[in-house]
Parts: structure tokens; sequence; C-alpha cells
């Protein structure tokens, strides 16, 4: 799938949180988006997911065909992951996975037992996510998110409440199952700047 800006910008009340941002996202590449806190990054991605409606400008979905995708209809295309997503916590872990894939279909080959593997929680199917640290958690969001059979993922601070050793994991998930998808990061993190050779700051456009 394709993501066309056309000079978008966004305002909250009186507050324009950017302006003319013309930018194509293309199948297959990498995107950081990057500034501090509060700079507007999550707005962004969110214009971007279609959640949220441009003040000005337009933003166009398009097949690698550039087949126009009608806005009701671009969530089939996109799996997102944020800090503010919140997971159903009175899940399991298995009812959880079986919820999102009744919703967005998974990966071929990608099982119930192969995705509690990578998520290294094989014991934990019976488990409430409400007993997960918040590091399970993340990793359950990002699995969630990158095995969805979708086009584009976006991913909205995807290190957060993870250690070094899950860092390295989520960066191994993007690079064994997401090499032929639009990937667009929000983040603070600079390597995640290295992770992805496009980069968009939203300083750029205040």
């Amino acid at each position: 799938m394709i993501i066309q800006l056309e000079k978008v910008s966004k305002r909250y009340r009186l507050d324009w949180i950017f302006k003319h941002i013309t930018k194509n996202f293309e199948p297959g590449a990498r995107y950081a988006l990057l500034g501090p806190n509060g700079s507007g990054k999550s707005t962004l991605l969110k214009v971007l997911s279609g959640h949220l409606t441009p003040t000005r400008g337009k933003i166009s979905f398009l097949t690698d065909d550039k087949t126009v995708i009608e806005p009701e209809e671009v969530y089939r295309y996109i799996s997102y992951a944020a800090p503010y997503i919140e997971l159903i916590e009175e899940f399991t872990l298995e009812e959880a996975i079986r919820f999102h894939a009744s919703m967005k279909p998974l990966l071929p080959g990608i099982t119930l037992e192969k995705l509690r593997q990578i998520l290294a929680l094989p014991q934990a199917g019976q488990k409430e996510i409400r007993f997960f640290s918040s590091g399970m958690k993340q990793r359950l969001k990002l699995a969630l998110t990158v095995f969805s059979q979708v086009p584009v993922l976006l991913l909205d601070e995807p290190a957060t409440n993870l250690d070094t050793q899950g860092i390295a994991w989520y960066k191994q998930l993007i690079s064994d199952y997401a090499a032929d998808r639009l990937v667009i990061i929000a983040s603070n993190d600079p390597h995640d700047a290295l992770f992805c050779p496009n980069h968009l700051n939203i300083l750029d456009y205040k």
C-alpha cells in the first residue's frame, strides 16, 4: 500500500501540530518519524492510520497498482501498535490471539503455538494478560501487529517497556517478518532512526 500526503496539516484548537507535510510512504520501505516528546509524532501516525482527519491538505491511500482505497476500508490494510492502544486484560494469551486473529488474519504459517514460541511464553496460554509484566504486554502488542496479514505496520514507541533483550527481539521480528511491508515507526530512540533508512523530523513542519 502507498500512503500519500499532500500539504497535510493538523491543528488542535489554535495550536498547529504540524503544517504542510508532503510525503509518499512507499511499499516495502521503512520510515522513522522523529522528534521530541509532544512534538506530534503520534498525531501524525494517527493521521497515517486513517484514525484522524487532516485539518488541511489531502491524504490518499492507494494499492500498489494505484487503485484508491476508500476511507472505510483503510483499516483492513493497517496494523497498529502504540502505548495508548490497550490489550483486553481479562483475556488469556490464547484468547487475545484468537480475538485479534478473528479481525486481522495472521500471516500464513503463523499458528497459535508458533506465536507462543516466538513470544517465548510457551506456558502462558491460559494466563490472563493482567498478570503479564509490562514487557510481556509490549511483546504481545508488537507480535499481534507484525503477524497480522496486512501491508502496513505502524509502530508508536515500539521499545516502550522493553529491556535490551526485548529490543533486540523486536528488531529481529521486523527483520524476519516485515521485509516486504511498509513500516512506519514513531520513536525517540536514535537506534530506530538507524533501523529505518528514511527519516521524517516533525520539527521541520512546525
